[in-house]
């Protein structure tokens, strides 16, 4: 119960004790937890965008949707990626690329990142169809967690000194991206059928893309290298979902 209660903490603005977490070894073993954490947040928004839809057009409640998605983190992931936008585009070499990412000031990379990603995300939830804005909403998040367990079957931790990811590297979580897995693949096809799944194996295949760009550049994953894979899958899904809608297989692949 306290790993599940560390994911909580760590991903989410929820209020929970720090008492109530327990310590490294429940941090280390909350990555299983982290599709869970996710599912939580996936339920909130897909309550919230099936509000927002009887009362808003499609454009301000999709504004209002994901800001929603990143005020559930404190914007936590935005945080990550745009400290590895500035570091991994400066063409730098591997340690001053972890000193820029390491300086909280944010540059030209950091803002161009975010705002390609919110519009990114805006642009496709909008053209959407009414009855898949709660699906996504619900499995977005899903995904976008599991991501974080993938690369850390992926990658080691970049930073010999730690940081804020290495606590999620201790011992307990060997089933953590089986788990993530499942979970995503679980929840992408009672949502959304085989555009689900879709949806689901294009946050796989991105994140071992990622993975591979960030090995080469920092030799592994940091704090910051995880948010952006997670802000940057989540982005994949929806992009995959209008995709499917509009220009591939239509509303036959979802579940309506």
């Amino acid at each position: 119960m306290k790993a599940f209660l560390a994911a909580v903490r760590f991903l989410t603005i929820v209020p929970v004790p720090a008492r109530w977490a327990g310590g490294p070894r429940e941090l280390a073993r909350s990555v299983a937890f982290f599709p869970f954490v996710g599912l939580l947040i996936g339920i909130a928004a897909g309550a919230l965008a099936v509000g927002l839809q009887q009362v808003l057009p499609a454009l301000p409640a999709g504004v209002l949707l994901i800001l929603a998605l990143v005020a559930a983190s404190g914007a936590l992931h935005l945080d990550g990626l745009s400290d590895t936008a500035d570091g991994f585009l400066s063409s730098r070499p591997r340690e001053l690329v972890l000193e820029i990412m390491r300086d909280s000031r944010v540059g030209a990379m950091g803002v161009a990142a975010i705002v390609f990603v919110l519009a990114l995300k805006l642009s496709a939830f909008a053209s959407l169809p009414t009855g898949a804005w709660w699906r996504t909403a619900l499995l977005v998040p899903v995904v976008g967690r599991c991501a974080l367990a993938w690369t850390m079957l992926l990658l080691p931790y970049a930073r010999p000194e730690g940081g804020l990811g290495s606590a999620f590297y201790g011992g307990g979580r060997a089933m953590a991206p089986l788990v993530a897995l499942v979970t995503a693949c679980a929840v992408g096809w009672w949502a959304l059928g085989m555009a689900g799944l879709a949806a689901v194996a294009g946050g796989v295949i991105l994140t071992l893309l990622l993975a591979v760009w960030s090995r080469r550049r920092i030799g592994g994953a940091t704090g910051d290298t995880l948010g952006a894979t997670c802000e940057l899958v989540e982005a994949a899904v929806v992009l995959v979902l209008a995709g499917c809608y509009h220009h591939m297989w239509g509303a036959d692949w979802f579940n309506l």
